[in-house]
């Protein structure tokens, strides 16, 4: 079964959530019944190139690392074929500025509300050729406790499509709900898998500088790159309140951002 296609479509000026607000009401509408929303060519070119040049910087950095480890894979990060680049506001200018800047600030408020934190910001990259597909995932999955959901923003830095191995993601009513489903570790990729139907999801085919905005709940996966580029993404998430380990120790990160809407994390 062939996966229906996933563009974005226009949202009347009129359902607005405020001025200079880019998540509208129809927006969030989806965001609840579906478990995500599109926001098209959102991005300037300019802070595109931006973007996509920290990308590659960061690429080539990451490679120098597992080169003087002498290793080809690291968690779920393959030398050459994909990467999890994690964690880069606290290395890079051009990340923290774009995690904290106005649009961040304003898509996570609406979804999350007054109140916000950076979870974890990383480059997801497949290589030409050999990249690899993701597996049926919730980002849920990969916490392993119980915890109010979060959002990711998944940013195109690239051109999405099939070829290239764009995301698919699965509406709520077809996954079975917003429950965090057990994942399993898949073997030789290191994947958590958490759906094994025969859904084959929604195809998101996007320009570069689009956002998919979805839940930690939402079901999303994608396919192998088999173009000669390659299919970079940056994703940003946030959380209403700290991830914390059993132990109380911060999952990841809990970077102030928003405090009673107001930007707290420009210096």
């Amino acid at each position: 079964m062939n996966a229906p296609l996933l563009t974005p479509k226009p949202v009347p000026a009129s359902a607005s959530t405020g001025a200079n607000q880019p998540v509208t009401a129809e927006h969030l509408r989806q965001f609840h019944e579906h478990g995500f929303f599109i926001l098209d060519r959102i991005i300037t070119p300019p802070q595109l190139a931006i973007l996509q040049a920290e990308c590659v910087r960061l690429i080539a950095e990451r490679d120098d690392e597992m080169t003087a480890q002498g290793i080809e894979v690291d968690g779920i990060t393959h030398k050459g074929r994909r990467y999890f680049i994690a964690v880069n506001q606290h290395k890079s200018k051009v990340c923290r500025d774009w995690v904290f800047g106005d649009l961040m600030a304003a898509i996570a408020q609406a979804t999350l509300g007054p109140n916000v934190q950076l979870f974890l910001d990383q480059f997801v990259v497949k290589g030409p050729e050999v990249g690899m597909k993701f597996g049926w995932h919730q980002d849920g999955g990969y916490i392993g406790l119980p915890h109010k959901p979060y959002l990711s923003c998944w940013i195109a830095l690239d051109d999405m499509s099939a070829a290239n191995g764009t995301i698919s993601v699965l509406p709520y009513a077809r996954a079975g709900g917003t429950a965090i489903m057990p994942h399993v570790k898949e073997a030789g990729t290191n994947d958590m898998v958490g759906y094994h139907g025969s859904d084959p999801g929604d195809l998101v085919a996007i320009p570069a500088g689009s956002i998919v905005v979805f839940s930690s709940q939402t079901f999303h996966r994608s396919g192998p790159n088999t173009t000669n580029a390659l299919r970079r993404a940056y994703l940003c998430q946030y959380s209403a309140e700290p991830l914390l380990r059993p132990d109380g120790a911060l999952m990841i990160c809990a970077d102030p951002f928003l405090v009673d809407g107001v930007n707290v994390a420009r210096g």
